[in-house]
């Protein structure tokens, strides 16, 4: 399996939530015997104080797991140099169209 996202990046959960950006990227099954993603995914700002900048995510995702590790790896603009990790929680979960509402909790060092 392989899919491409470009997918909405807002401050919540909700529908109404304010969008901040883009999450954009790919991910791919990465093992034959569990449900496990491999990510390359890239949080592209576009509003506010952090508008143009970016952080790059790229790691395994085990999506069965209540809450997934990945490794902030890059940034660009306001996030050069960026280094962190990102905790997901999946927050809701339509499996008949396969979206999902994910939510990251990312903590970043950065000059």
């Amino acid at each position: 399996m392989v899919r491409v996202m470009d997918d909405w990046l807002t401050e919540g959960p909700e529908g109404t939530s304010k969008m901040l950006g883009r999450a954009q990227g790919i991910y791919v099954s990465a093992s034959q015997e569990k449900f496990q993603l491999l990510m390359a995914t890239t949080f592209v700002f576009e509003s506010g104080k952090y508008n143009g900048s970016t952080l790059a995510m790229v790691g395994k995702n085990a999506v069965v797991e209540q809450v997934r590790e990945m490794p902030i790896v890059g940034g660009s603009g306001l996030f050069r140099f960026a280094r962190g990790y990102a905790l997901a929680h999946t927050h809701s979960i339509d499996l008949k169209t396969g979206n999902a509402v994910v939510e990251y909790n990312v903590t970043v060092l950065h000059y």
